[in-house]
């Protein structure tokens, strides 16, 4: 007898039922049946699984050993048999999310404990992606779904349909020893353009970079993420737009000022983007959530009682 999923089945009955009368109900078979799959086994592997001298089948050393490690997969087998059926009745197998960096991943984290409870048989693959990498990774079939994307344009590229996610400001802000912290407001461009901005490197790929708030002929220091992006402008080494939501706790604290610039920035739109070939029912399922405005404002990092629109 080869050792199979059944096998395994008979074994991990038998010793969580305790004798091969009580496992044989359980899996609806006659005891002779499974007193004669595990002599078959234990023939076939030359070892001895169970010790039956006593009143309870014990498992002896190779017997637990291979039961631990065999519960492995058998779990993996009902989970595989759980997510084709969920597969087969229209759930995707997996689904790729491009999270742009300006937004709050941890608002996510209640409604993927939905999702799960709701299905878990889908997998989520989330990756972080800056100014036109979320439209790369779609285009590029890295993502299924980009959230947060900047504004495109009147028409998103053929095959991508959007929705609109909510709007966040930004604030002009430099370390409290910067240069430009001592400049009387306004600031011009030309006063502006004489120092180092710090800017979240674009991670296209294939598509040409974005960059945003740099002047012509402006010093550059790019950097990973936002995080970095603040950190650094917190450290001197540049100036430079920022959320006003993460600026906000290093600006009560000192580490950053704002400056009043002659340009206006207006509030960023921010956009929800996907392929439209891939809406299975986890696509459909998070584009429903996603249009709760707590969840926006959430993502958005601002006020539950405030409007991202």
């Amino acid at each position: 007898m080869q050792l199979t999923l059944e096998s395994l089945q008979v074994i991990d009955a038998i010793d969580r039922k305790g004798s091969f009368a009580a496992a044989a109900s359980e899996l609806g078979r006659v005891p002779s049946t499974l007193t004669y799959a595990v002599r078959k086994l234990e023939d076939d592997l030359d070892v001895l699984l169970f010790d039956r001298s006593g009143h309870r089948a014990s498992l002896m050393p190779a017997g637990r050993l291979l039961l631990d490690e065999g519960r492995h997969l058998l779990r993996s087998a009902d989970t595989l048999s759980m997510r084709v059926r969920k597969v087969a009745s229209g759930w995707e197998s997996e689904l790729r999310i491009a999270l742009d960096g300006l937004l709050n991943f941890r608002a996510m984290l209640p409604l993927l404990r939905d999702f799960y409870r709701e299905n878990p048989a889908t997998r989520l693959r989330f990756a972080q992606e800056t100014l036109g990498g979320n439209i790369d990774a779609l285009v590029d079939g890295r993502a299924d779904l980009a959230i947060g994307v900047p504004a495109i344009g009147d028409q998103p590229p053929q095959g991508l349909q959007i929705a609109p996610l909510g709007s966040m400001q930004f604030v002009f802000c430099v370390a409290p020893e910067h240069p430009l912290a001592a400049l009387p407001e306004p600031l011009a461009h030309e006063q502006i353009a004489l120092h180092r901005i710090v800017a979240v490197g674009d991670t296209s790929r294939r598509l040409p970079a974005r960059s945003i708030g740099v002047l012509e002929g402006q010093d550059i220091l790019v950097v990973p993420t936002m995080a970095d992006k603040v950190a650094a402008q917190a450290a001197g080494l540049g100036c430079g737009w920022l959320p006003e939501h993460l600026a906000a706790p290093h600006l009560r604290s000192g580490a950053l000022v704002t400056r009043n610039t002659l340009e206006t920035r207006q509030r960023a739109q921010l956009l929800i983007v996907w392929r439209s070939s891939a809406r299975g029912k986890s696509m459909s399922w998070l584009l429903d959530r996603l249009d709760d405005q707590l969840l926006r404002d959430a993502l958005l990092a601002c006020p539950q009682s405030a409007s991202a629109a």
